[in-house]
């Protein structure tokens, strides 16, 4: 097939088994209900059950297949057991979407080490333990794979306000995501994150609303992002499905900001 005669072709992903871990979060349920639109199989793993069940039901409302399995990726046992369970159920992964991780806000002089080590584990050590797992899977397969990590417009950035582990961790994540896209790239297996700002979800909620204080915090946030917005899940829609898709073969290695040209100023 001329895929240049049927470009739509090369974003199909239908049929493909995909895992997302934090699928309980903002970001993870994004990435699960796109991928269950495009007719992909699913893994969703997330630490809460209630909200893990939610999400789970409304992409079998979508005609998803999907194996829900409340789970924290916080060990390697565990993280192996993730990709084994996605090859009993499926017998085969394609795709991992890292949506999972954590954040602690606290100036530096005020944040314990534990707190510290606590973020870096979430957000980097259990990226690492996932991605290796899942590209044990795939190089056994032969036929190559999608990882997709979240990053943060904060991994290029710096923050005034108490974000030094958070900061710290996102840059290791870009830094996993380059070295792992140099590493993986013969094997086939693509390793690309999204990074990106402000975004509508129930932990920024507060910025969009109408009262003085948000008010001021988006203005002054506004003031430096030139589409003049905040982000919307929908804003997350397409670069997932870019990366997770044939169309996105030749990228790897990449940090893709979907933050309205926030870090372009």
């Amino acid at each position: 097939m001329n895929v240049l005669a049927n470009p739509l072709s090369m974003f199909e992903v239908k049929g493909q088994v995909a895992m997302i871990t934090g699928a309980s979060g903002a970001f993870g349920m994004v990435a699960a209900r796109v991928l269950a639109g495009a007719g992909c199989k699913l893994v969703l793993v997330a630490g809460n059950q209630d909200a893990l069940d939610e999400i789970a039901q409304e992409c079998r409302g979508m005609g998803a297949e999907v194996t829900a399995i409340n789970k924290r990726p916080s060990h390697e046992d565990t993280c192996d057991g993730l990709v084994a369970s996605a090859v009993e159920a499926y017998g085969r992964l394609d795709i991992l979407v890292v949506a999972s991780g954590m954040n602690k806000v606290a100036l530096i002089n005020e944040m314990e080490p534990e707190t510290f080590e606590a973020v870096m584990d979430a957000n980097v050590t259990q990226s690492w333990l996932l991605a290796r797992a899942a590209a044990g899977q795939m190089k056994a397969q032969g036929e190559g794979g999608k990882i997709v990590l979240v990053s943060s417009a904060r991994g290029l950035l710096g923050h005034p306000a108490g974000y030094t582990a958070y900061c710290a961790s996102k840059a290791a994540v870009d830094g996993l995501t380059k070295a792992l896209g140099c590493e993986l790239g013969p094997t086939g297996i693509t390793v690309n994150a999204i990074a990106p700002t402000v975004f509508r979800s129930p932990l920024t909620a507060w910025m969009f609303g109408d009262d003085e204080k948000a008010k001021t915090v988006r203005e002054g946030f506004l003031a430096r992002v030139p589409k003049g917005r905040l982000g919307e899940p929908e804003d997350l829609a397409g670069p997932l499905l870019f990366l997770a898709s044939k169309a996105s073969d030749f990228y790897t290695g990449h940090i893709l900001y979907a933050d309205g040209g926030y870090t372009a100023g």
